[in-house]
């Protein structure tokens, strides 16, 4: 069996580090992929990809890495589903990164973008 994920995508926001009670560390990110193909509009859609990123991964990311930075993230798919309060399902489908790999950095000249 296998369950591997490559992506790459830019960064929508800044990372914050969690500590749990255990003493481990937590952060998650998007990142927003532009889509290689025009929908029939002729426009380039984005997807947002969430990620889950835990310990030194996590820590060293949240570091290095901005809001708008490349990044190329190594991981698997994992499922999470739930129950809310009025008794509906929610199924959840997330990456979790084994590998981050920083591309390229926004220049310090470049405007911010929304």
């Amino acid at each position: 069996m296998l369950n591997q994920v490559v992506l790459v995508g830019r960064l929508t926001s800044d990372l914050e580090v969690k500590n749990l009670e255990d003493d481990k560390k937590v952060t998650s990110m998007t990142l927003a992929i532009p889509r290689s193909f025009k929908n029939a509009d002729g426009e380039y859609e984005t997807d947002f990809v969430e990620c889950t990123l835990w310990g030194n991964i996590a820590e060293n990311t949240a570091e290095y890495c901005r809001k708008g930075d490349i990044v190329g993230v190594k991981g698997r798919l994992q499922t999470n589903n739930y129950e809310k309060e009025d008794g509906s399902k929610v199924f959840k489908l997330d990456v979790v990164a084994e590998k981050v790999t920083f591309l390229s950095s926004k220049s310090k000249d470049e405007p911010e973008r929304d």
